[in-house]
């Protein structure tokens, strides 16, 4: 029989592997909504609701147990270019996934763990080695492999997606950068003001108003969905190391195929599979040596 620590070790194990696979279906799931609702209103007004829905869900969980006080900041600037990343991150994800199946949007997408490793060196400081290189070159090579440019199947939507995986890597970076003199709810709540309240003076002009009960559901459940998939993130992370929960993160990838093929019938071809293989195998490689001294 197990000892007690032992038992308690793996107990936690295995709640920090499950809530980061129930991450991998909430966002998803959020996504298939916004390529839904994109298809009668404007990206625009899609994104501010996943920014605005984060902000209320974020200030109903924390405000209450935390006070008011969690809002004050010493890195105000900071916070403001960290949340405009993520907003024009978002943006570019929905617009694209109103042309592209949310399978191969995924697939691009999970180059984001090479993006920052990629981005660590310049921003943070952050040492490297050539194998990690070579690793994240095979890795965007993959993605060659999934979007095929000058052949039939490209789409020019695909660049979207590396853009938004770009702009969600820088601002994974600076969220690393003030790590040391923020709180995480502070960090959480000041992350989609940007969209959320920027946003406030173009929304006149691309407002269009929910026609059904159905999209005022979707549109309402989009910053709650997304402010639990970050907070399963931030569960899974407290009760295993992130080298063991990090790889069950590439979960999103089969959650996205089924949301695209439960709500639109699609599915990705074999390159498409062969192109997220590559990619998901090259970011696990990535994340094993930052383990590693």
């Amino acid at each position: 029989m197990l000892p007690p620590a032992r038992r308690q070790w793996d107990r936690s194990l295995l709640l920090g592997v499950l809530f980061i696979c129930l991450s991998g279906v909430t966002s998803p799931l959020m996504n298939g909504f916004a390529k839904l609702l994109g298809e009668s209103y404007s990206s625009l007004e899609v994104s501010w609701a996943r920014a605005f829905g984060h902000v209320l869900f974020m200030l109903a969980t924390f405000v209450p147990r935390f006070g008011i006080r969690m809002l004050r900041t010493r890195r105000l600037g900071k916070h403001m270019l960290r949340s405009a990343s993520l907003f024009v991150s978002n943006l570019s994800y929905f617009f694209a996934i109103t042309f592209i199946p949310l399978g191969k949007a995924a697939s691009i997408n999970m180059t984001g763990p090479l993006i920052v490793a990629a981005l660590a060196w310049p921003m943070l400081g952050e040492r490297t080695n050539p194998r990690r290189v070579v690793a994240v070159l095979i890795g965007f090579l993959g993605v060659l492999v999934i979007i095929r440019p000058g052949s039939e199947v490209f789409h020019w939507a695909a660049l979207f997606i590396i853009f938004s995986a770009l702009m969600n890597g820088i601002y994974q970076i600076m969220t690393r950068q003030i790590s040391d003199t923020e709180a995480a709810e502070t960090s959480a709540i000041y992350s989609s003001v940007v969209g959320a309240f920027g946003m406030l003076f173009v929304l006149p002009f691309v407002w269009r108003t929910p026609s059904s009960l159905s999209h005022v559901l979707m549109f309402c459940s989009l910053g709650a969905l997304g402010a639990i998939s970050h907070y399963f993130v931030a569960l899974a992370l407290g009760f295993a190391p992130a080298n063991i929960v990090t790889p069950f993160q590439y979960v999103q990838m089969v959650g996205s195929v089924l949301v695209g093929y439960v709500m639109f019938g699609d599915l990705p071809d074999a390159l498409t599979w062969l192109g997220a293989a590559i990619v998901i195998g090259s970011g696990l490689y990535v994340g094993w040596t930052q383990t590693r001294r």
